[in-house]
């Protein structure tokens, strides 16, 4: 897929917001949901995405949705941080296959990072185990405010 397209309502975070899906939710308000990654890159990576807005990128997205999709990458990035004591964060947004984007729709990757520990490959490790995923989802919530 490239950066143009139609947004495909049976993708898998548009299956997660309809409750299709499992997820170890982070996260919720009326608009935007933070989940954590079933294919980390790290211990804690989570992801963020905006509940109604139908776009598949940066590029798709009208200004409203951006704004509260932000906000709960800032508020969840906060609370990473806080649970988690990382070195450092990395947030990430991809556009387009090029970019290693593989799920087409707009998405936030709050990435918890330590020195000496080497990031896993975007969308290429194994599963997570979901009971640890479900813990680190109680941890980073508890921090929320």
């Amino acid at each position: 897929m490239d950066l143009d397209g139609d947004y495909d309502p049976d993708n898998i975070f548009a299956r997660i917001v309809r409750g299709d899906l499992p997820s170890a939710k982070v996260y919720e308000d009326h608009d935007t949901l933070a989940l954590m990654d079933v294919f980390p890159q790290t211990r804690g990576h989570t992801l963020v995405i905006h509940k109604r807005a139908h776009a598949r990128n940066i590029l798709d997205v009208e200004p409203e949705p951006l704004q509260a999709v932000i906000l709960t990458v800032q508020r969840v990035t906060r609370a990473v941080r806080a649970a988690l004591k990382p070195d450092g964060l990395m947030v990430s947004q991809f556009n387009g296959a090029a970019s290693g984007q593989t799920i087409y729709h707009l998405h936030f990757h709050v990435i918890p990072r330590w020195h000496g520990v080497a990031l896993g490959r975007h969308a290429g490790g194994g599963m997570a185990d979901p009971a640890e995923l479900a813990e680190l989802a109680r941890a980073i919530a508890a921090e929320i405010s």
